[in-house]
């Protein structure tokens, strides 16, 4: 009910009130790149009422590319992620 007790998004972490942060691991190569979105700059109003970040990802060690995207509701919880050459790193597993 209203989301009190909805489990935080595994992949997802929020810093504060106007950012997240995300670490994708490289399909070609298995960099791990940390990556940190904002409300203000990153992160838009979307079309279905929500909002939205579309980022393209460059490894700095082998140059690999991959593209996150994110979905959140109208309270900024992530709905929907994917990512295009890689795979989104659980927090459990950030050292």
């Amino acid at each position: 009910m209203f989301g009190f007790f909805r489990k935080p998004d595994e992949h997802v972490q929020r810093e504060g009130e106007s950012a997240f942060r995300v670490r994708v691991r490289t399909a070609r190569s298995g960099d791990i790149v940390e990556l940190r979105l904002t409300k203000g700059n990153e992160i838009s109003a979307s079309d279905e009422g929500g909002y939205y970040v579309r980022k393209i990802i460059v490894s700095p060690q082998h140059l690999d590319r991959a593209v996150l995207e994110i979905w959140f509701d109208r309270a900024y919880r992530p709905t929907r992620k994917a990512v295009e050459g890689g795979e989104l790193i659980p927090i459990k597993e950030w050292t």
